[in-house]
């Protein structure tokens, strides 16, 4: 059971930094050496975020829920698929507001998927 909680919390670790630090990275001036630095490591956060989240979905094949934890590992990909997306259109000047709408809209669902699994915590 130790490997499991470890998992889970170094996994929702990993997403509550790696959402902080592209708020950061959302709000920063465009062009700057700060706003690309921290683009990077939350680059680095999302792979992080996958790796754990890849080992989450393993272990809840244990758990005979597959498909709801497959279900939440692609609103995951979403999620940081949005994240992604909002800071290189941002970059460029494009607009982000759809982007931001289905980032929020993804992250919901992903949070509330998650915690009604298994291996998260009881909040519904």
């Amino acid at each position: 059971m130790g490997f499991l909680s470890d998992t889970t919390h170094f996994h929702i670790f990993t997403w509550v930094v790696g959402i902080i630090v592209f708020l950061v990275a959302a709000v920063m001036a465009n062009g700057s050496k700060g706003k690309k630095i921290t683009h990077m490591i939350a680059r680095l956060f999302y792979v992080l975020i996958l790796f754990s989240g890849i080992l989450l979905f393993i272990k809840g094949m244990d758990y005979g829920r597959g498909a709801e934890y497959g279900i939440k590992f692609l609103l995951g990909l979403l999620t940081i698929g949005m994240m992604e997306m909002v800071l290189v259109r941002s970059q460029k000047g494009k607009s982000v507001g759809v982007l931001w709408i289905l980032f929020f809209v993804f992250l919901f669902a992903t949070m509330f998927f998650g915690f009604k699994l298994p291996m998260g915590f009881e909040f519904f």
